[in-house]
């Protein structure tokens, strides 16, 4: 019975090596519970991460239905419901009829979901600008353009390992939260 084992990966370089500890280190910095807590506090939304990640998805995106929307957060569907559950309840997305097929239904932001994102977003780019506030802003546009560089060539080296797409695809985008 053959199996499939994945391809050997070539050995990380220093600087590799370097990043690859960097984003560790951003990763569990952004991601802690506290900060996030903050954040909200400051935005005035009281929402939790799961709820934040996917009103951020449907912000950036057309409206989804709730399984295009698992798919992209990287979640089981079951999450997705009943996060959109709590903010349907709480007036932050609304369901609306898929046009490709009215048996479907598409998730859309309401007007308090759209402004709750931008708090959300503003709060955390306040926050970003106090630590990189003495940073030259030559230096904050190199770094936005190496980030954006690097997440663009992440997502076309997941789309090369998701089965049942074609190298070149675009895969969804991964959740900011």
């Amino acid at each position: 019975m053959p199996t499939d084992s994945p391809p050997a990966l070539p050995a990380a370089t220093p600087e590799v090596v370097e990043i690859e500890r960097a984003l560790t280190r951003i990763t569990y910095l952004s991601t802690r519970a506290r900060r996030h807590e903050r954040l909200m506090a400051l935005a005035g939304v009281p929402l939790d991460r799961a709820a934040v990640a996917l009103l951020r998805q449907v912000a950036d995106s057309e409206p989804l239905r709730p399984g295009e929307l698992a798919q992209r957060l990287g979640v089981e569907a079951s999450h997705v419901t009943r996060t959109v559950q709590q903010l349907q309840r709480s007036g932050y997305v609304t369901r609306v009829p898929d046009p490709d097929d009215r048996r479907a239904q598409r998730i859309e932001l309401t007007d308090a979901g759209r402004a709750a994102v931008d708090r959300v977003r503003d709060a955390g780019a306040r926050g970003m600008q106090l630590a990189l506030g003495g940073w030259p802003p030559e230096e904050l546009r190199q770094l936005a353009t190496l980030f954006h560089r690097m997440v663009d060539d992440f997502l076309s080296c997941a789309v090369e390992d998701e089965p049942g797409q074609e190298a070149g695809e675009t895969a969804p985008p991964a959740p900011a939260v």
